[in-house]
């Protein structure tokens, strides 16, 4: 478990970090708020001491920004300014507790004692529940609302529709409600939409009658009917194609399906869970999928969080993949450098979970030592910018020993801060000026400036 201690006075750390570590706490200190917020932007903390009153600012305002990251963490305000009106305020903020200066040695561990006993309860408790979720790994408050829907939705049969950004684990969402429903003991049938032509997803759908067709040499029992009593997962639902889409409708509406060349009908009984990465209200306006049948499908809908969403749970999914991947390569390491877990923390996961795989992959595959690093060839990924605090020096952690153009990479550098700005307004540039500090006119120049560089 992990520790912040902030306080201004050097002794006082000390003393609580003798006092953590003695429970077995990994501690970390800061004497100020700014140094504090560098080591929250970086870490998830169990729990954290802080001095009320601060050099450059307030306990409760640290209090605050822990709370944003990870509702989970016990906060404990120590100050020598005790008043009623702050323990109200930071027990109101969700503070654990309050504790006066100067403080009994042994009140102060009694009160340790029973934080970890909480946390190692609720770890325990967490443990216990995640059994139940297996492959969808993380305790972010994300993660734990599509758990709890799950929980909630998966005895009742009716429809869901899970939605999500590729590489987010729709799939693990999908075979987690089959397993914790009334039907985990009946077939779960997969199908990727967009994987196959109109003709053939039809067939392999609703299966066909020899001689339905040229190659139809048997009979072939379709993917509905293989899925009979169980649950059938269609993703990639928004890729199929309309006059399909009719077809799928007409058997929700009436659970009947009619085999290609068949002249019966006949009854199943499947629940059916569907996945896609599209805006399918925004298709329905385009005229690309069918508004009954969205509403038939999303009976109840289930968002899946992308990765950017939920960094709080990348060391839990890098313990969880490093453990799979150790035994499928034979590797053994005794840890992940902290320069490449920070790199992973930092990182931005357009292919989300099943990207980071793929860079644990790679690491491990070119691993040597004992530690587990970044990969040097990564020359794709390497080129990272970590703006922990503007003002200070920037720290050069590769060079290229055939040395640098330096104006093309300030330029590339430029170019990046300019996008990423974009994308933390949404687009608004006169907001992405001001991000930057920049002009409306000094950034619209820049901007249009790298745009045709681009498009030229």
């Amino acid at each position: 478990m992990k520790a912040l201690i902030v306080d201004d006075e050097l002794n006082i750390q000390e003393i609580l970090g003798i006092l953590l570590e003695d429970f077995g706490f990994e501690v970390d200190k800061a004497s100020n708020k700014k140094e504090a917020d560098k080591l929250i932007e970086q870490n998830y903390y169990d729990l954290a001491l802080l001095d009320l009153r601060l050099p450059d600012g307030s306990g409760i305002e640290i209090l605050k920004k822990l709370k944003e990251k990870n509702p989970k963490t016990e906060v404990v305000i120590i100050t020598a300014f005790a008043s009623s009106e702050t323990a109200v305020e930071a027990i109101k903020l969700g503070a654990y507790d309050y504790i006066s200066k100067p403080f009994e040695v042994n009140e102060l561990r009694l009160l340790i004692r029973n934080v970890k006993n909480k946390l190692e309860l609720e770890r325990k408790l967490a443990e216990k529940k995640d059994q139940k979720f297996e492959g969808l790994i993380g305790r972010s408050p994300a993660i734990q609302v599509v758990k709890e829907t799950i929980e909630k939705v998966a005895s009742y049969d009716i429809n869901v529709l899970i939605v999500g950004e590729s590489g987010t684990g729709k799939d693990i969402v999908a075979r987690t409600i089959h397993k914790l429903s009334n039907r985990s003991d009946k077939p779960f049938v997969a199908i990727n939409c967009a994987s196959l032509p109109a003709e053939l997803l039809e067939s392999e759908l609703f299966g066909y009658k020899k001689g339905a067709f040229t190659g139809a040499t048997t009979d072939k029992k379709g993917l509905i009917e293989e899925a009979n009593g169980g649950t059938l997962f269609l993703d990639e639902i928004g890729e199929m194609p309309m006059p399909l889409q009719a077809k799928l409708l007409r058997f929700l509406e009436t659970k009947k399906i009619r085999p290609l060349g068949s002249v019966k009908e006949i009854d199943v009984d499947v629940r059916i869970i569907s996945a896609t990465n599209k805006n399918l209200e925004e298709e329905i306006e385009k005229g690309n999928f069918r508004e009954d049948l969205y509403y038939r499908l999303s009976t109840i809908t289930i968002r899946m969080p992308s990765l950017k969403e939920r960094k709080e749970d990348i060391p839990l999914l890098v313990e969880s993949i490093l453990k799979e991947l150790k035994e499928k390569y034979n590797k053994e390491f005794d840890e992940v450098s902290p320069e490449f877990l920070n790199y992973l923390m930092q990182y931005d996961y357009k292919g989300n979970i099943r990207e980071l795989k793929n860079i644990l992959e790679k690491a491990v595959i070119l691993s040597e030592g004992r530690e587990l690093s970044l990969p040097k060839y990564e020359t794709n990924s390497i080129n990272s910018i970590y703006i922990d605090n503007p003002d200070e020096n920037f720290t050069v952690k590769t060079f290229p020993e055939e040395g640098i153009d330096l104006k093309k990479v300030l330029s590339n550098i430029e170019k990046s801060l300019l996008e990423k700005a974009m994308e933390k307004s949404n687009g608004n540039k006169t907001k992405a000026s001001q991000i930057l500090g920049l002009t409306f006119r000094e950034f619209r120049y820049r901007y249009d400036k790298y745009k045709q560089k681009t498009n030229s």
